[in-house]
C-alpha cells in the first residue's frame, strides 16, 4: 500500500517528517508520496512560496528515506486541487495500487466538508488518520453525513509535535530563529530564496 500525504508543505518541517515515518510503521506502507499542492483550494488568497521552491525544499527533506517519494500529480496539472481528483489521478497512472489517504483526526471531522468526500473514498483504500489528543472523531456522525466512511478509517499513533508552517513563518517573519524545525537542508533553502522574511505574520 502506498500513502498520499498531501499538503502545501510552506515549509516541509520536523513534524511532517515524524508523521509519514508513524505512518509508514503504523499503517504498513510500501512507501509514502509527498504531493505537494500547488494552493489550497479552502485557502485560495493565502500568501504562498512558489509550488516549485516547495517542490525542492520537499525533495531535500524527504532524501534520506528512501520509501518517501515526491509525487508530481498536482504540480503537473491545473487547479483547482481537490483530494478527490488528487486520487483519481494516481489510480489512473497506477491501475490496482491500493492508496491510503493520511490526514489527522481534526481533518477527519472536516472531510463532510471536502468536495467529493464520496468520490475520495472510492478512490483510497483506506483513510490513514493520526490520532490527536483531543480531537476524536465522531465516526457516528461522519458516517451517517459520508456513508462508507467509518469503514474505510485506519488509525495510527504518532507523538504530538506542535510545530505548524503558519508558526514557522510567521517565527521567520518576525527574526526569529527556525534551526530544528526544518531539517538544515530546508533551512538551507528558506534562506537562499529569502522565503518568509518581511512576510506579514498573518
Amino acid at each position: 500500500m502506498i500513502g498520499i500525504f498531501g499538503g502545501t508543505f510552506d515549509p516541509p518541517h520536523l513534524g511532517h517528517l515524524i508523521l509519514a515515518s508513524f505512518a509508514l510503521d503504523g499503517l504498513d506502507l510500501g512507501e509514502v508520496r509527498w504531493v505537494v499542492t500547488p494552493r489550497s483550494p479552502l485557502k485560495p488568497a493565502a500568501a504562498i512560496s512558489p509550488p516549485e521552491v516547495r517542490a525542492r525544499m520537499v525533495l531535500t527533506a524527504i532524501e534520506a528515506e528512501p520509501r518517501f517519494r515526491l509525487s508530481r500529480v498536482d504540480l503537473d496539472r491545473p487547479g483547482p486541487h481537490f483530494a478527490a481528483d488528487t486520487l483519481e489521478k494516481l489510480a489512473e497512472a497506477e491501475p490496482g495500487t491500493a492508496f491510503v489517504y493520511l490526514l489527522g483526526s481534526d481533518s477527519l471531522e472536516d472531510l463532510p466538508r471536502w468536495k467529493d468526500p464520496s468520490r475520495l473514498l472510492d478512490r483510497c483504500a483506506a483513510l490513514g488518520v493520526m490520532r490527536r489528543p483531543g480531537a476524536e472523531p465522531d465516526l457516528g456522525r461522519l458516517e451517517r453525513l459520508v456513508p462508507g466512511l467509518s469503514t474505510k478509517v485506519r488509525f495510527f499513533l504518532a507523538p504530538l509535535v506542535a510545530i505548524s508552517g503558519h508558526e514557522i513563518r510567521a517565527r521567520a517573519a518576525a527574526g526569529g530563529g527556525i534551526r530544528y524545525l526544518v531539517p538544515d537542508s530546508v533551512l538551507e533553502i528558506i534562506r537562499a530564496e529569502s522565503l518568509y522574511a518581511g512576510s506579514p505574520a498573518e
